[in-house]
């Protein structure tokens, strides 16, 4: 996979909309305080979340894995005025730092945070859903497909982040590399799927863009 140095970085940087004092603030703290802080989405990504948010108009969006909110504030913009985020996080020690942050937003009663397993609490969620944006463990992203393709509406969309996993998905891979694995079997699974049409953008570490037909 070809990336993009540092000053082509920069560059697409200085020609991007900011994000907002929140988000700065946001990504700040998450360097400061949290493990491996680089799972943060981050400006350009979350900016392209956002943007395919505001184009949607969606009422109801479903991501899987919080981490410390940064992508749900993003995707949160393009919400009707009714609309709603749920998200969901394994991580009960996230719980404390990224409400804080979605308190501090106008869009506090629109963004329910539920922790848990995604498997158990998927399920039981009565929506239907116009986004759902997939970033939790890479090992289970097919399984999280299966579990969310009947509540997205004919027309909506499935997001799914780091497709192309530092480019390991185009390089020969050792046996016990599950991660990569996972997202192998993820891509093959939705080029294959003749209910959606889909695309990767080559942001980051690869967002995977899926339409449900």
């Amino acid at each position: 996979m070809q990336r993009f140095n540092d000053s082509v970085n920069n560059y697409i940087y200085n020609h991007s909309t900011k994000p907002n004092e929140l988000l700065d603030e946001l990504e700040r703290q998450t360097y400061l305080k949290i493990l491996r802080p680089q799972m943060l989405s981050g400006p350009i990504q979350g900016k392209v979340l956002e943007m395919l948010s505001c184009m949607i108009q969606p009422k109801r969006i479903l991501e899987l894995g919080t981490f410390t909110g940064y992508s749900a504030l993003c995707l949160a913009k393009g919400l009707t005025s009714n609309g709603k985020v749920i998200t969901i996080d394994i991580n009960d020690e996230l719980q404390e730092f990224a409400q804080s942050f979605f308190d501090k937003s106008k869009y506090k009663n629109q963004i329910e945070f539920l922790i848990g397993d995604v498997k158990n609490i998927v399920p039981n969620l009565n929506e239907v859903f116009d986004i759902v944006f997939i970033d939790a463990d890479k090992r289970e992203y097919s399984e999280y497909y299966n579990l969310v393709f009947d509540k997205v509406r004919p027309g909506g969309f499935i997001i799914a982040d780091d497709v192309l996993w530092y480019g390991k998905v185009t390089e020969t891979i050792p046996v016990n590399d599950m991660y990569t694995k996972g997202l192998l079997a993820f891509n093959e699974r939705i080029q294959n799927d003749s209910r959606v049409e889909n695309v990767i953008f080559p942001i980051r570490d690869g967002l995977m863009v899926v339409r449900k037909l």
